[in-house]
């Protein structure tokens, strides 16, 4: 008779521990957590096999790549991908970038060297894609390929479909 008033007394305790779990499990609200982030091998940039151009708008004169095999959709909901920026005098911004679809979010990783390695960014925080008007290649990339109608893409095989066509299919040109 004892245990099972011992019992009774903690079914309430484990039945909304359960209840939390449960909710817990379906909450959108949980907390985010990023994934550990990989530097993809630099970009061949002499061979432009792999090096996707997309339009970024006509904000700029210069010409916008991302590296193909640098393409990563990772199970926290970021875009990961090598950005490549040629000026028209040939000068080249090479970065390894990030872009969170949900939040409209975007945070450089590392930027590209002479020597063709990479330099991890020494201020690497997420920043609103909307609010800085020099992010036109990145709100280009997530409105118009990674993340059309704010739904990610769901594989790299998708996004490299997108930037070879010039657009996604779910995207709206405005």
């Amino acid at each position: 008779m004892k245990k099972f008033l011992m019992l009774l007394c903690f079914l309430p305790i484990a039945a909304y521990a359960q209840q939390n779990k449960f909710e817990y499990e379906f909450d959108h609200e949980k907390p985010w957590v990023e994934l550990q982030t990989q530097l993809p091998p630099y970009p061949n940039l002499d061979d432009p096999e792999n090096l996707l151009q997309f339009d970024a708008g006509p904000a700029s004169t210069n010409l916008h790549y991302v590296d193909a095999p640098s393409i990563t959709v990772g199970e926290d909901g970021v875009v990961r991908f090598t950005l490549v920026i040629k000026s028209p005098q040939g000068a080249m911004n090479v970065s390894y970038e990030g872009i969170r679809c949900q939040t409209a979010e975007k945070r450089t990783y590392a930027f590209g060297r002479g020597d063709k390695t990479w330099a991890r960014a020494r201020i690497s925080k997420w920043v609103d894609l909307e609010t800085l008007a020099q992010n036109y290649a990145q709100q280009a990339l997530a409105r118009y390929f990674f993340c059309p109608d704010v739904r990610m893409v769901r594989d790299p095989e998708e996004a490299i479909d997108a930037l070879k066509a010039g657009i996604h299919p779910r995207a709206v040109r405005y």
